[in-house]
C-alpha cells in the first residue's frame, strides 16, 4: 500500500511540475509532495523486500 501511495504522489508531483507556474506556493507544494511520496515509495519497496513468504 505504501508503494501505491508513493507512486501516486510522485505522479501528482510530476503533474504539478509540468502544469504549475513557478510561484512560491507551487514550489512549496512540489517539494512537500515530492519528499513525502518519495519517503512512502522507499518505505514500500523496503517493506516488499524484507517480507518473507514462509508458506
Amino acid at each position: 500500500m505504501l508503494f501505491v501511495i508513493g507512486i501516486a504522489g510522485l505522479i501528482y508531483s510530476a503533474v504539478l511540475f509540468v502544469n504549475g507556474s513557478l510561484s512560491s506556493n507551487t514550489i512549496k507544494l512540489l517539494i512537500t509532495y515530492g519528499v513525502l511520496s518519495l519517503l512512502f515509495f522507499i518505505s514500500g519497496i523496503s517493506q516488499v523486500l524484507t517480507t518473507k513468504d514462509e508458506a
